[in-house]
């Protein structure tokens, strides 16, 4: 937080460094898991030997102290100026997915309330969460509503943070004291950012990113033993399933009501609480690279999946304008 335009460069001064190879992407929530895969490329063509994603925020600090105002909007420059006088802001897009959703398939609000409950029951497991305390359906739909269907428990917290991620060959990465996790395929795409180019408020563009990670991988989604996937929302979530092939476009309501996403369930997924309920410092999609490899690395305590060997990791941008997918192993 506080970064000019050339945040790279700033923080590379600030280290001390003089890099060959700098990223500065920036494509919303997925724009970690982006830079992940240009990093691989990067590594396998010789361009870098060890490459440092950072990412850090202040955003609940700086809403506190007026320096910065929520997330209503993302601003009216460019093609976008032509959606702000609607009022669209960024929880009543996705207000309008969910909507759309339970429209065209039958999604029920419940179900969609599930995600923020079982997420919760995950952030319980996990001291370090922002919010511990359970919840139930009857909790989220009670609670403040923000931009119908969608109340104040179907929409990620706002929390300061930061995180990292070192990426190197693998001739580097056995010489060092943790256990590497390695990063087995992966998939980027872009969809639109006014609503005239929105051209499936029922579908991610995970169906694409998804669709090149598993292929790279040589992996399907029965080979997940855990998953990731943004959740600014709880549609972000359901879509993102479905789009990643863990269940059939229109199925993720009845996939996810029986507790399937919870510690314990038949896909773990935001085992941290995400960041319905651990944290949001912004664009999160670099915690959920960081929580994926304690995972693999068995050192999740208290909420570690069992003999977790494969991760699915998935960023969200924007209103379902980008995404990003991670396929991760351990030997």
């Amino acid at each position: 937080s506080g970064m000019g335009l050339l945040a790279p460069v700033e923080i590379a001064e600030y280290l001390g460094l003089r890099p060959t190879w700098i990223d500065g992407t920036g494509v919303g929530g997925s724009t970690w898991i982006v830079m992940a895969e240009h990093a691989v490329a990067a590594v396998a063509r010789g361009h870098a030997d060890v490459v440092v994603l950072v990412y850090g925020s202040t955003a609940r600090a700086d809403l506190k102290a007026r320096r910065r105002s929520a997330n209503l909007s993302f601003g009216a420059r460019g093609p976008v100026q032509f959606d702000v006088p609607y009022g669209h802001s960024l929880i009543s897009k996705y207000a309008m997915a969910a909507r759309r959703h339970m429209h065209e398939f039958g999604t029920t609000i419940e179900q969609l309330a599930e995600i923020a409950v079982s997420t919760r029951y995950n952030a319980s497991l996990n001291p370090d969460a922002y919010y511990t305390d359970q919840i139930t359906i009857d909790d989220v739909q009670s609670a403040r509503m923000m931009a119908d269907p969608l109340t104040k428990l179907h929409c990620c917290i706002r929390s300061d943070g930061g995180g990292a991620v070192v990426i190197t060959p693998e001739d580097r990465a056995k010489d060092l004291p943790n256990a590497p996790v390695w990063i087995l395929g992966s998939g980027e795409t872009t969809s639109h950012t006014t609503m005239s180019e929105w051209d499936d408020f029922t579908e991610s563009p995970a169906v694409r990113s998804g669709k090149l990670a598993f292929a790279r991988a040589g992996l399907t989604p029965a080979d997940v033993d855990v998953c990731q996937i943004y959740d600014a929302f709880t549609p972000m979530v359901l879509l993102s399933l479905e789009a990643l092939g863990f269940c059939g476009k229109g199925e993720g309501g009845p996939f996810v009501e029986d507790g399937k996403l919870r510690v314990g369930g038949a896909l773990p997924t935001n085992t941290d609480g995400g960041g319905l309920s651990c944290c949001h410092p912004g664009m999160r999609g670099m915690f959920l690279m960081v929580e994926a490899v304690r995972q693999l690395r068995g050192k999740a305590e208290g909420r570690q999946v069992p003999d977790a060997r494969i991760a699915c990791v998935n960023g969200t941008g924007g209103w379902f304008s980008s995404a990003a997918t991670l396929l991760l192993g351990v030997d």
